[in-house]
């Protein structure tokens, strides 16, 4: 039974999932969002012709993997049962080259004999046509091509052909090297390739590591996700997808099976707020260029809360049959109708996250009047909205509602163009929005609060709490000392905890009611913990959520609040960006911990 005890790899244009015996089990191609050639994730990995890329061990007894240290570079080893052992390490190239940053639409793989002499046997069967079609290997002098129509794979390799186009075993005896890349020549051989990138790519990634701002607690687990999230981004239009998996079921069996392989507004938010805080501020002005290129296309100021990698590529929801799902629970989605819903949160989400160009001196192409006019669109329209019907954050299929959190982040829109007019002076604009945000503030205020349950609900003039409810004193609505607040984290207490876990909502939705919490959400609420002062709380459910990542320290979107088991699209950013941020609002300073230390 395949479960989400998965390993990334990627370079910012591709990326692939790996399980805990090296078998490629999903990988979408030439980029993030494309045709899944390896997609064995939502067919079952018992499915003979399923897309995959393994090593098979004969007389196989175990495995063991780990992350080289502080790098997107993954490393397997299965052993026999008579202690021969295979190790196989697999990257995507990332390095910089020519002043530019080299990430080719290609994976590495290096096969070689770290104990006895391992019998092996080495099977490459991508699907095209999203599982529809397995194309016949055509062997070349030193590849092998799988074709159909406009989409091509190459592996080149010093491995014998035979061997893996009859897919026969055969004694491993010396390093074998296969770059799985686009219909084209590899310029030199494999293992020079291999050996040359991953040096390369190793030496990138440390680079990059070793400038992140980090907590002095969880250091592994904050670089773990920090890399995470950068593998999320889509670095030639500075998109960031929410996930690079569709269609992993929410819950067992309850269709909640969605395509995330987008950029969802508010998620790239979450996303660059977390790299900033980690000093990693590229993925951020990257973010802007997709977002300002994303308003000249869409005009008027209206933004959809979810957009392709590629802006105007369609997100037209459609349902494919030749993939079973992920353990057999369909179906499989591929587009998101969620993308023309209104979500009127989006609008702070972006002017949040243009924000730090106006103030960050560290950054050689600071905001600009112009940036600043383009965010002024955007916040008329939040403005004009805020207290109008929308799907809100949790994009309900069935029903709109005047969110609070929609509403509030209308809000904020408002109060972070007024701080961004008043840091560049100018006054008369910076007072403008202040009015506009006072304004919006206490309608919220006066239409969100219900007294009878003492608690914020979750729409105005609504009777139950939901998690986005833990954000308001996150994204500056209101003081975390305001006996308000403290009254709506109690009420989310009773209503939506479920042992150390959270759930989005505790209401029946177009599905029923949800029983898998929302790790994102766990993290919000031990963010509001520590806002209140109940720190030791907080700690201990953080570190009860640590625990329930894979081994890997990956977290998908869900967890099941009985058996611990990940659900949902995988590696989420939600739910890394929590445990980030969660991290830094939790941690010991460097100065307690290391300086004045006696």
């Amino acid at each position: 039974m395949q479960d989400l005890k998965l390993g990334v790899i990627g370079n910012c244009h591709v990326s692939a999932l790996i399980d805990a015996r090296g078998r490629y089990v999903w990988a979408c191609w030439p980029r993030l969002d494309g045709d899944p050639v390896f997609c064995s994730l939502l067919d079952g990995p018992d499915e003979p012709e399923a897309g995959f890329f393994d090593v098979e061990l004969e007389n196989f007894a175990r495995a063991q993997r780990r992350y080289e240290d502080n790098t997107a570079v993954l490393v397997t080893e299965l052993t026999d049962a008579e202690g021969a052992t295979v190790r196989i390490t697999d990257f995507a190239p990332r390095f910089k080259q020519h002043d530019r940053t080299y990430r080719p639409a290609m994976f590495i793989r290096i096969i070689e004999p770290a104990a006895g002499t391992p019998i092996v046997r080495v099977r490459v069967r991508p699907r095209f046509g999203y599982g529809s079609e397995r194309p016949a290997p055509l062997s070349g002098s030193n590849h092998i091509r799988f074709v159909s129509g406009e989409i091509g794979l190459r592996i080149t390799t010093d491995a014998p052909l035979s061997y893996l186009v009859e897919e026969q075993p055969f004694a491993l005896q010396k390093p074998l090297h296969l770059a799985v890349g686009l219909d084209e020549t590899l310029p030199e051989a494999p293992h020079e390739v291999a050996r040359d990138q991953l040096q390369e790519t190793r030496q990138y990634w440390r680079n990059w590591s070793r400038f992140l701002s980090i907590p002095f607690e969880w250091q592994e687990a904050v670089i773990r996700a920090a890399i995470t999230l950068k593998l999320c981004t889509f670095e030639e239009t500075g998109a960031v997808v929410a996930a690079m998996t569709t269609s992993i079921p929410e819950a067992p069996d309850s269709g909640r099976n969605w395509d995330y392989r987008y950029c969802w507004l508010r998620d790239a938010w979450f996303v660059v707020q977390a790299l900033n805080r980690l000093g990693a501020t590229r993925s951020m002005t990257e973010y802007i260029r997709f977002i300002l290129n994303v308003v000249a296309l869409e005009r008027g100021g209206t933004l959809r809360p979810a957009y392709g990698i590629v802006s105007g590529s369609g997100l037209h929801e459609r349902e494919v049959t030749s993939l079973r799902g992920y353990r057999g629970m369909g179906p499989v989605r591929v587009g998101n109708a969620a993308a023309f819903q209104n979500q009127h949160d989006v609008y702070g989400g972006v002017i949040l996250a243009a924000t730090q160009t106006f103030f960050d001196r560290r950054l050689l192409q600071p905001g600009k009047a112009e940036l600043f006019e383009e965010l002024e669109k955007l916040g008329r329209t939040a403005a004009a909205v805020a207290l109008e019907p929308d799907s809100g954050l949790w994009e309900y299929r069935g029903r709109t509602s005047v969110h609070t959190f929609s509403a509030a982040m209308c809000w904020t829109a408002c109060s972070g163009l007024a701080r961004i007019a008043d840091g560049v002076g100018l006054a008369d604009r910076a007072a403008h929005w202040a009015a506009e945000a006072e304004r919006l503030r206490g309608a919220i205020l006066a239409r969100a609060w219900n007294p009878e349950r003492k608690t914020f609900v979750e729409s105005l003039g609504g009777e139950h709490a939901d998690a986005s409810l833990l954000l308001l004193h996150a994204i500056g609505f209101i003081d975390a000392r305001d006996p308000r607040f403290a009254d709506t984290v109690a009420a989310i207490e009773r209503d939506l905890r479920r042992g150390n876990r959270i759930l989005r909502y505790a209401v029946a939705d177009d599905f029923g009611v949800p029983h898998t919490a929302f790790v994102a959400c766990t993290f919000w609420y031990v963010e509001a913990l520590q806002a209140l002062g109940r720190g030791e709380e907080a700690r201990a459910i953080f570190q009860d959520l640590l625990a329930a990542r894979n081994d890997l320290g990956l977290f998908s979107e869900d967890v099941d609040v009985t058996t611990g088991d990940l659900w949902g699209n995988f590696p989420q950013t939600y739910s890394m960006v929590g445990l980030i941020l969660s991290a830094m609002r939790l941690s010991k300073t460097w100065e307690e911990a290391v300086w004045r230390v006696s």
